[in-house]
């Protein structure tokens, strides 16, 4: 063997170590890297099925609160705005007054209406006795009439017999022609004397059936009522009290708690009935409309727990509230131009699904929210 032979097998015998120990470095970190690998997946199933799998969550979410609008229920010009744009009202506090000049002119004049009415309606219980006393005097001269006519009769059969017996008398000369004209005179007398009392009696029928008349009529008006209870006084009542309420309307109050907003009236403005003049937000009463994908929401039920974070904080503080329920529609079904699935090209797009949710109020008071903030919400499922 010769010494370069010799010379160069010895790197040869440095090198083969020097490769086994770089093999055994490379399966090491192998399997460090397997190990690892493995362990991540052990960890993300374990998230998966202890804590994703119990949860679901949306940063889809947004404030909402049932606004107030602030409406006049009477029209006429404004008088006087006491309130601006973000100013924190309570329930009751006077927001606008209008011009009551109109309104305190319609009371009076259903004041006084009233009153003539009710004293209209004692009138007519005053007159009541006074018809009475007027159909009984009716019948009496029905009474006379009848009596006079009875008597216009038996004078008329009276003459009639004189008249009969001075015409038998007559041909034998007994009896005077001038006897038989005056007999003759009295028939007619007698005659006309009946018709005199017939037509009075009429007269006297006539008259006591419309004392009746009127009196019936007049009961009419006052039957089973007390004046206060009349109809006619009923009636003015309500329109005094109507003209009251319209007079009360004149000043526009806070129908809730809450803060001011989007105001749109101005002094001198002449508002119509129900024309928005502002809208009161009641923050302290604020929920949350999460849009959870349609594949979150097979085990999300009423009344499980939900914590929320918004943007406006961060998430150092935290809100925790409840499921109440479920829209009855998702956003693209309640769109101002739903989706035409049913004609044309279609491609499937995830639907999502408002849910409300009610926040915790103190924690509402301690972090006041505004209507529109995003929010982060995550359900639990566990319960």
């Amino acid at each position: 063997m010769s010494t370069e032979t010799l010379t160069a097998s010895v790197p040869l015998a440095v090198d083969e170590p020097n490769d086994a120990a770089v093999k055994a470095k490379r399966r090491k970190l192998f399997a460090i890297l397997a190990i690892a690998v493995v362990g991540l997946g052990i960890l993300y199933w374990a998230y998966v099925h202890f804590i994703a799998s119990r949860h679901v969550s949306t940063e889809n979410a947004y404030v909402g609160a049932n606004v107030a609008q602030v409406t006049p229920l009477i029209g006429g010009p404004v008088r006087e705005v006491l309130v601006d744009e973000a100013q924190r009202v309570k329930r009751g506090d006077v927001l606008v007054r209008l011009d009551d000049t109109d309104a305190r002119l319609s009371l009076a004049r259903a004041e006084a209406e009233l009153a003539l009415t009710e004293r209209r309606v004692r009138g007519l219980l005053a007159t009541d006795s006074g018809l009475g006393a007027q159909v009984m005097a009716r019948g009496a001269d029905q009474a006379r009439a009848d009596a006079r006519l009875v008597a216009a009769r038996a004078d008329l059969a009276k003459a009639k017999i004189d008249l009969d017996r001075r015409e038998s008398l007559a041909a034998s000369g007994s009896v005077s022609g001038d006897e038989l004209t005056i007999a003759r005179n009295a028939y007619s007398t007698a005659t006309a004397n009946l018709k005199v009392a017939q037509a009075e009696n009429a007269l006297a029928q006539a008259n006591r059936t419309s004392a009746i008349g009127s009196r019936d009529a007049n009961r009419a008006m006052i039957a089973d009522a007390t004046p206060d209870a009349n109809p006619e006084v009923l009636a003015a009542r309500a329109a005094r009290d109507q003209a009251r309420v319209d007079l009360d309307r004149t000043v526009v109050r806070a129908p809730v708690d809450g803060i001011v907003s989007r105001r749109q009236v101005q002094v001198g403005q002449r508002v119509q009935a129900g024309a928005t003049m502002m809208v009161v937000v009641p923050v302290q009463a604020a929920f949350v409309d999460a849009n959870f994908k349609e594949g979150q929401l097979a085990r999300v039920a009423p009344g499980q727990r939900v914590t929320l974070t918004s943007d406006l904080y961060g998430g150092d503080v935290e809100y925790h509230g409840r499921v109440i329920g479920f829209s009855g529609g998702t956003g693209a079904a309640f769109a101002v131009v739903p989706a035409q699935n049913a004609t044309g090209n279609w491609i499937k797009v995830v639907q999502r699904l408002p849910v409300r949710i009610t926040l915790d109020p103190k924690e509402l008071a301690q972090h006041p929210l505004r209507v529109g903030l995003s929010m982060n919400a995550t359900v639990d499922l566990s319960n």
